[in-house]
């Protein structure tokens, strides 16, 4: 069995590795990381992950961290179970993988941020950063006026299917919807159509509160 080391109620990340094996249908034990004992930072924990980050997984002695590395391996290590993920067509291939680098220097390089001023930034007592929330939302605005045409044309991302680039959104996508910022994506209704879309899987709702 899969064994995922984090922290799915405060780690995004963790949380995004909870949903692919809920997608593959993979069996998995979540142990849990207390980050606020900073038990990431620990020479235990630094001796397997050196940077002192979560998630990580151990399948059967194998060690992988980083979220989105570990995503691709579990897709690509159980291609015949649960939901396809990643295409096996090198054209359809081709354009996941332009979809997913779409996901992360047009969507979560700005989304992130502005969930770190506004969401964990309070978290701690610290004032967020408005001017930069501002630029990046005028930003991020220009970036969505992308997505709605793109997804006028086609159902997801990459195209007509599903794939990891979609649900690569969810994690900071969730944190940022939720927040005070549904309208950034209501007010685009092809955007909108493909946030209900994926924000609504059965393997997202299952994890999105925690693992």
């Amino acid at each position: 069995m899969v064994k995922l080391y984090g922290a799915p109620t405060v780690s995004t990340c963790t949380r995004l590795v909870a949903l692919i094996l809920k997608e593959k249908n993979i069996p998995y034990e979540l142990i849990q990381v207390n980050m606020a004992k900073s038990e990431h930072k620990a020479a235990s924990f630094t001796a397997i992950q050196p940077f002192g980050e979560v998630p990580y997984i151990d399948d059967d002695g194998f060690i992988l961290y980083e979220s989105r590395a570990i995503a691709r391996y579990l897709i690509k290590k159980y291609p015949n179970q649960g939901t396809p993920l990643i295409p096996s067509d090198p054209k359809a291939q081709a354009l996941f993988e332009q979809a997913a680098s779409v996901e992360v220097f047009n969507f979560t390089n700005f989304v992130q941020p502005i969930v770190f001023e506004k969401v964990f930034k309070p978290r701690f007592g610290l004032q967020p950063n408005e001017e930069r929330v501002s630029e990046l939302l005028k930003t991020l605005q220009e970036k969505l006026d992308v997505y709605e045409v793109i997804l006028s044309k086609q159902k997801y991302i990459a195209g007509d299917f599903l794939t990891l680039a979609d649900l690569f959104h969810l994690p900071y996508g969730t944190v940022f919807y939720t927040n005070g910022f549904a309208e950034v994506f209501d007010s685009r209704p092809n955007l909108a159509r493909w946030w209900k879309d994926i924000s609504n899987r059965p393997a997202w709702l299952a994890v999105k509160d925690g693992a």
